[in-house]
């Protein structure tokens, strides 16, 4: 009889043994099932009020992350000064919290690039544009030097009216009115008035 006992208790300790690999596997499966349906917006908002280096497509971008939309960060930079970057330019975030933000709500999905460019535009705010563009042999340049005011901001465009960035937009200080495709968008920084 002790013998049926021990064998009982043997395959009792593996089945549990079993049980236990089998809900930690299935664990691991749904932590990495979850992991992967987090978008980048909802890793980034977990580190928002957190300084972070945003490396892209142009210049790497350092500061306070202070909001997320669903295509594009803003960030307090040094001296004043915030940059808006879309969140395609990006090629690289260090300074993250190991914290996930919560998914966007059906409004703040609707808040994409072009509806904070809109309220550059009708703040009449003065700004600086980084874009990027590829010429003829396909390596990447980066455009730093478009500084005016957003006139106005179309489904896939925005158009600046070319100024320096120390004065006011003014008809006679608009040097020429420049399309740019927001997909060329590396960040919009908020120009210093001086």
């Amino acid at each position: 009889m002790m013998r049926w006992e021990q064998l009982f208790a043997a395959l009792e300790a593996q089945f549990a043994a079993l049980a236990d690999d089998g809900e930690q596997a299935e664990f691991a499966d749904r932590t990495r099932l979850a992991v992967g349906a987090v978008t980048m917006s909802e890793r980034l908002a977990g580190s928002v009020d957190s300084v972070v280096r945003l490396r892209t497509s142009g210049p790497t971008i350092t500061g306070v992350l202070r909001q997320v939309g669903p295509d594009w960060v803003l960030v307090d930079e040094s001296a004043g000064r915030q940059a808006l970057v879309r969140l395609a330019a990006v090629t690289g975030v260090e300074g993250l919290s190991s914290a996930t933000g919560p998914a966007l709500t059906a409004v703040a999905l609707r808040l994409d690039l072009r509806w904070a460019v809109r309220g550059l535009a009708r703040d009449r705010a003065p700004v600086s544009i980084v874009v990027q563009s590829a010429p003829a042999d396909a390596s990447m340049q980066v455009d730093t030097g478009m500084t005016g005011t957003v006139d106005r901001v179309g489904a896939d465009f925005l158009e600046l009216a070319a100024h320096a960035a120390w004065e006011p937009r003014r008809a006679r200080s608009v040097r020429a009115v420049v399309l740019v495709p927001l997909g060329a968008v590396v960040a919009i920084r908020a120009a210093v008035l001086g």
